[in-house]
């Protein structure tokens, strides 16, 4: 208990002085899966954050592995990928403790990773289940409305987006978006040429997500 107490107070720090500029994370995990997908996704979205929400996040994003401690020092962390994953039982352990004391995970399906994920999310939280979000979530209704809920970014199995979390106590803790693969709508232009409308929601979407955290 002493020891959430002491991270609790260190994620208070980091989310209220407005002098530091907050750093996000993503997660590098084993199992082989491609946790390094959309390498220009998230700077692209702290990039839209910090123009429009008036953010202070390090344009460049950090990496940090599943059973790092250096885990605490971001109140956002981004996982991504298409493939296999994998957490060892320590690996599982650090991220509960990480999500339970203050901390925030986006997991965004590049496509392929859901049914491994979720047998690895039961490591993590045996006793919780993936809950699907409505569209009236306050995720939704940030600085940029989607009254349909998530926005779908690129078609793969005809599947409609849905956004799923996983909470404590009414908190959020952590965020799983299927079917809408919205990291590949913040990448670069040319890397899928989406058009410019498709990027917007997708940036737009990420935003609400970067903005509902900081403020909770």
């Amino acid at each position: 208990m002493k020891q959430l107490v002491i991270i609790l107070l260190i994620f208070n720090f980091y989310m209220t002085d407005s002098s530091y500029a907050q750093e996000i994370a993503i997660l590098k995990y084993g199992g082989g899966g491609d946790w390094y997908a959309n390498p220009t996704g998230l700077p692209n979205l702290i990039k839209f954050c910090n123009q429009q929400l008036r953010t202070t996040i390090d344009p460049k994003p950090q990496t940090v592995e599943v059973g790092s401690p250096n885990i605490f020092q971001y109140p956002f962390i981004h996982m991504t990928g298409h493939g296999n994953i994998f957490f060892s039982g320590e690996e599982a352990e650090n991220l509960r403790t990480y999500l339970l004391a203050g901390g925030f995970l986006h997991i965004d399906d590049n496509y392929g990773m859901e049914p491994y994920l979720r047998k690895e999310l039961a490591k993590v939280f045996p006793d919780k289940e993936l809950i699907e979000l409505g569209a009236d979530h306050p995720l939704f209704r940030q600085q940029f409305q989607f009254p349909k809920g998530l926005p779908k970014i690129h078609e793969h199995d005809g599947k409609r987006p849905q956004a799923f979390g996983i909470f404590e106590q009414n908190r959020l803790i952590l965020l799983f978006t299927f079917e809408s693969d919205l990291g590949d709508g913040w990448e670069d232009p040319e890397v899928h040429n989406d058009p410019q409308e498709v990027r917007l929601k997708a940036l737009q979407m990420g935003a609400n997500i970067i903005s509902y955290v900081f403020k909770s």
